[in-house]
């Protein structure tokens, strides 16, 4: 996985200012149909939000699991929120194109 850049970082996170989160982590954590969930939100959308209701004081911790088991970046943790990205080789064009280092 290649690394991102200062630049791509900010401009991934003014892209997901707008975004809502599409996956709540809860009392149950890191489960399995949660990495699935992710995995596939970001197959779809490449830019994600993951939001933490539960284990609020864990949140660094699981974010940084959640972009290690679905190999993505862990872009930014804003309040009880995680952006993830991940270019999906699969489409054409890709949704996000990130600007030059």
């Amino acid at each position: 996985m290649q690394k991102i850049s200062g630049s791509q970082r900010r401009y991934l996170k003014s892209l997901a200012h707008h975004l809502k989160p599409v996956v709540h982590v809860g009392k149950s954590g890191v489960t399995d149909p949660l990495i699935n969930s992710v995995t596939e939100a970001l197959g779809t959308h490449e830019l994600v939000k993951v939001k933490f209701t539960d284990l609020k004081d864990q949140k660094a911790q699981l974010a940084a699991l959640i972009s290690t088991r679905t190999e993505s970046h862990l872009v930014a943790i804003l309040g009880n929120t995680s952006i993830l990205y991940r270019q999906n080789p699969e489409l054409e064009t890709p949704k996000v194109q990130l600007p030059q280092p």
